[in-house]
């Protein structure tokens, strides 16, 4: 499902009082609001203000959990693992080398089958250290089984992270589910944000009874992450694909029924002025933003420029993608992730031009990487972008490789020549 934008911003929505908060707050806003029962989070730059504050929430019993106090990452993530195999419904969050030092317990998560929901307030990856955005973190993570959700502003952020809860502890699903802000962009701006208050939250996120899948219980006992030998291994990973495909429908259903409920509508991707647009840039994130900035500037220059937002990159909206790009002359991505040593070093181009070619789309396309480690992106740069992919699809064939804008004293043009 897509969900189209054909205005700057959004409608207002219906119901709660509007209030200001940082993207933080709102993670943890959404945590209280689903009435969580156990949290464990260790605290690293810039999601500190997610634990500082459920902690606060619990302390002032606005809250009724237990916050476990934990030496690293690593512990964070299997504390709540084993709480959700009792039943509890959990949360935790991290960040760039916080979330590389939880890595392993990533695929003991979803190998499980918990529904542990984290907020990734994303970060670049040292060396050399850098405590500002991109999205390096999150695209490491993009195979180890977990659903992922990413945010474009602080109400998506409280958005998504209710529905989180109610996806994640579906019976057809049951896997873990990531939900990410933009670090410091996201994270400690204040935005507007309507927050749907705890009575509305879990009417519309229920606390599903212990009986609703296998727990931990001390009068039926059972064995959690026992030996898979190869007799077994690979069946157990395939339930692991078919519940993610399964998550589809329900993604796509609980945003539908949000937008019913709420008045904001959430699909797998957006689109904005997609109708008749000729060139279009995929991107996700905060950095969504600045593009829509930038096809309204261009529209009023005579432009048909469009944008796609992704907003659901596991599952991967590939059916979704192909329909709202295969009406335009040409496309691109811009990321703020690289895949050293790719094909072409965005991993979200790869995955785009993959979902094209299964479907027998050729079109001139290129990929831009822009903003790694915090690096500010301006609309006029992104209006290049749109420039320079509208020479693309004058000449009738794609970039030979990814275009690295930004960067000082280079010229992106010189990257189709390496």
């Amino acid at each position: 499902m897509a969900v189209t934008v054909e205005a700057r911003g959004r409608e207002k929505p219906r119901g709660g009082k509007r209030i200001g908060v940082k993207g933080n707050f709102a993670a943890a806003m959404a945590v209280r609001d689903v009435d969580i029962d156990v949290a464990a989070i260790y605290p690293i730059t810039p999601q500190v203000q997610i634990a500082e504050k459920i902690s606060e929430y619990v302390a002032n019993e606005e809250l009724d959990a237990e916050v476990i106090p934990v030496e690293g990452e690593h512990s964070a993530l299997s504390a709540v693992v084993a709480a959700a195999a009792t039943g509890a419904r959990v949360f935790t969050a991290t960040s760039s080398q916080g979330l590389e030092y939880m890595h392993e317990i990533l695929y003991i998560a979803s190998g499980l089958r918990q529904p542990v929901v984290m907020a990734l307030a994303t970060r670049a990856l040292s060396a050399p250290i850098n405590i500002w955005n991109d999205y390096a973190d999150l695209f490491g993570m993009r195979d180890t089984g977990w659903i992922a959700i990413v945010s474009e502003n602080v109400q998506e952020v409280y958005d998504n992270i209710v529905q989180a809860y109610r996806i994640a502890e579906h019976p057809d699903v049951l896997l873990p589910v990531v939900v990410t802000l933009d670090g410091y962009i996201l994270s400690h701006t204040v935005e507007p944000l309507e927050p749907l208050g705890r009575e509305e939250a879990l009417r519309f996120a229920p606390k599903r009874p212990r009986g609703y899948r296998p727990v931990l219980d001390p009068d039926r006992p059972m064995s959690f992450g026992i030996v898979g030998v190869p007799a077994w291994y690979h069946e157990i990973k395939y339930q692991q694909v078919v519940a993610m495909r399964q998550s589809r429908s329900v993604i796509e259903e609980t945003g539908r029924e949000f937008g019913k409920r709420y008045g904001r509508e959430y699909g797998f991707i957006e689109e904005y002025r997609m109708d008749d647009a000729e060139v279009a840039l995929v991107s996700l994130g905060a950095t969504a933003s600045l593009v829509k900035a930038a096809v309204d500037r261009l529209r009023r220059e005579g432009v048909k420029a469009g944008m796609v937002k992704i907003r659901v990159l596991r599952p991967f909206p590939r059916e979704e993608l192909v329909k709202a790009l295969e009406g335009v002359d040409a496309w691109a991505t811009l990321n703020r992730a690289i895949s050293y040593g790719a094909a072409f070093e965005d991993p979200l181009y790869l995955e785009v031009a993959a979902s094209l070619a299964a479907e027998g789309i050729a079109k001139p396309s290129a990929s831009f990487i822009h903003g790694m480690g915090g690096r500010d992106i301006f609309v006029k740069e992104v209006m290049e972008m749109y420039r320079k992919l509208a020479e693309h699809a004058k000449a009738g064939r794609s970039a030979r490789r990814t275009y690295f804008w930004g960067v000082k004293g280079h010229n992106p043009d010189d990257d189709q020549k390496m």
